[in-house]
């Protein structure tokens, strides 16, 4: 019975009543007593009974369709959850804690689904239907959308929210949660203000946007900062940001802008920095050519599970961008513009940790030569099921270290001392 009430309501609603619900000051307290009010009328006319707590179910059930996200609101309101993973509406899966677990949560139907899914496309310019059955985008707080329905996805429309996590803002916070120790945070910050090109590495949901997100607020506020993503997702705090995102095909086929054409047009716009949200083809080109160039501080994002697997990625991508290069070629514009790779990874346990901060020292026999300055060191499981480790430096210096006291930053050299 509450299911169709509900059901009724929300059909009311949105027939009557959409000039309301359009407003963008629309109030909770107003949508409540209106609710409230069709409540009585549908008692009345059907004769039916409804108990204070199942109306109360159905108004709060109902607002929240419409001002906010459905029976995941809540979820999404809750600090402890860092992701939320919709396989169908009857299969909420949640991350707390670094641990998965199934929520309870349930959607009436797929209707009610692909409601949510409507609402949370509304307002950006991407789309899903049977031409273009997935897509990403980002919630206006920085959360990372995915969405994928049938015929893809077998289980019924399925949606992947990696939550921004708004209270992580500083390299304290990162200490704090253990996602790296102090030395690391501050040869990292230094790092920043000295212009050093940074990757930071690792697989799906390590954590590594999160850590780019921190860092970057080491950025001056003086510098002009060029974001590009394929969906905007960085969260950035200085006052001269230009955000460009890359768009898909429209459903003519027609209109898709690239990242490598973004980042291209980027080096037209005076940038000061290049953010580089995640490097992912031929943009892998452009980023090493206009870093030899002069545009140097350059931070991007790539999906590897190890330091060597960035230097084998960047190959493939610049080997598939249509443009003759050699290896050797290519190691060269590797060695001569990268100087970090940080990686991260989340462990067993489901925490998320830096585990290598690598820097990359020239070429070897026409290779490109890796070696790790600070490594996490996993010393066991505990009962808890909670991994145990350290972090270590290996006590090699920076070979850029140059750059450090060019850019005015006194870096202790004892940092590195080797434990």
């Amino acid at each position: 019975m509450i299911k169709a009430l509900k059901a009724k309501i929300r059909q009311r609603l949105i027939s009557e009543y959409s000039a309301l619900l359009s407003k963008e000051d629309i109030k909770e307290q107003d949508l409540r007593a209106l609710i409230d009010h069709l409540i009585d009328e549908a008692i009345s006319h059907e004769q039916i009974s409804l108990s204070k707590p199942d109306r109360e179910k159905v108004i709060s059930e109902v607002v929240n369709q419409l001002l906010g996200f459905g029976p995941i609101e809540d979820l999404l309101k809750d600090s402890s959850v860092t992701e939320i993973m919709i396989n169908g509406p009857k299969n909420v899966y949640i991350e707390k804690r670094g641990n998965t677990e199934l929520s309870g949560i349930i959607f009436d139907d797929e209707q009610e689904l692909m409601y949510l899914i409507q609402k949370i496309l509304a307002p950006t310019r991407r789309r899903v239907d049977e031409s273009c059955p997935y897509t990403e985008v980002a919630l206006k707080d920085g959360s990372r959308v995915n969405i994928i329905i049938p015929p893809l996805a077998l289980n019924g429309p399925t949606i992947t929210i990696r939550k921004f996590l708004r209270e992580l803002k500083s390299a304290e916070d990162l200490i704090r949660l253990g996602t790296l120790d102090k030395r690391m945070s501050e040869f990292l910050i230094a790092s920043i203000k000295a212009r050093i090109n940074i990757i930071f590495s690792g697989a799906t949901g390590a954590g590594k946007t999160t850590t780019v997100n921190v860092f970057s607020s080491y950025i001056s506020d003086d510098e002009r900062i060029i974001s590009i993503e394929d969906t905007a997702e960085l969260v950035l705090s200085q006052n001269h940001v230009v955000r460009l995102e890359a768009r898909q095909l429209n459903i003519e086929g027609k209109g898709e802008i690239t990242i490598r054409e973004l980042f291209k047009n980027s080096l037209r716009m005076s940038p000061d920095r290049i953010i580089l949200g995640e490097i992912r083809g031929a943009e892998a080109l452009e980023m090493l050519q206009a870093i030899c160039s002069g545009h140097r501080g350059a931070l991007s994002v790539i999906h590897a599970n190890l330091p060597q697997e960035v230097i084998y990625r960047i190959e493939a991508m610049i080997l598939t961008s249509g443009v003759p290069m050699s290896l050797e070629v290519i190691h060269r514009q590797i060695a001569a513009t990268i100087h970090l790779i940080v990686q991260q990874e989340q462990l067993l346990d489901g925490s998320r940790k830096v585990t290598r901060i690598t820097q990359v020292n020239g070429l070897k026999d026409n290779q490109v030569v890796l070696e790790d300055i600070f490594v996490y060191e996993q010393e066991g499981i505990d009962s808890e099921g909670k991994v145990k480790g350290r972090w270590r430096a290996t006590g090699i210096i920076p070979v850029f270290q140059p750059l450090f006291k060019k850019a005015g930053i006194d870096l202790p050299l004892g940092l590195f001392n080797k434990d």
